[in-house]
């Protein structure tokens, strides 16, 4: 999506908060490709043989993002790290259910870019992360909403920055911290 389109986007996000249907309609198309993007390199990281496929994932998320009634969306970046929370609360779901199904066995992994390994294999279990992020979102929710925007929503530094009205320094900063506490969390719960 090019700079010049963002403003149309974030106007259509506000309208389509205060009802407008239309606006959701014109929206949908202009959005669901890079919504289908963030799925996709979610499930990348997934175990091998996931039976949820990114558009399943994408359309999971636009259900759950048409009920979301009172959301002030307040940027593009906004409504991407919104999309992607929810996404990783449906991949996280699933795992729960078929690790509930498989009574503890089977449980989905995902892979964390180089910065967050925290194995050889590269691959964590997303219930693990879940955990994790809920821990720190008791210390510190920004710290959280930074990694779901650069990790999960696959934004840069400089957006995820202004999503939360931080300066780029800020930004690097605290995702240096957060990337640090959460390969710390993963690496002690990987030898519980």
């Amino acid at each position: 999506m090019t700079p010049s389109a963002q403003p149309d986007v974030t106007e259509l996000l506000s309208r389509w908060a205060q009802g407008d249907r239309g606006a959701f309609d014109a929206l949908a198309p202009s959005i669901y490709g890079e919504l289908h993007q963030i799925a996709a390199a979610y499930l990348r990281r997934e175990r091998p043989g996931h039976t949820l496929q990114p558009t399943a994932l994408v359309h999971e998320a636009f259900l759950r993002l048409v009920e979301q009634r009172d959301v002030d969306w307040q940027s593009r970046q906004h409504f991407f790290g919104v999309s992607a929370q929810l996404m990783r609360r449906i991949l996280v779901d699933y795992a729960r259910q078929r690790a509930a199904d498989k009574r503890g066995g089977g449980q989905q992994h995902v892979a964390l870019d180089d910065a967050l390994a925290v194995a050889e294999s590269n691959r964590i279990d997303v219930i693990m992360v879940d955990d994790a992020l809920r821990r720190l979102a008791a210390i510190d929710p920004n710290h959280v909403r930074l990694i779901e925007l650069r990790f999960f929503g696959g934004l840069t530094i400089e957006e995820a920055a202004d999503a939360l009205g931080y300066s780029v320094g800020t930004a690097k900063r605290e995702w240096r911290l957060a990337k640090a506490w959460l390969r710390r969390e993963l690496a002690t719960g990987a030898k519980a």
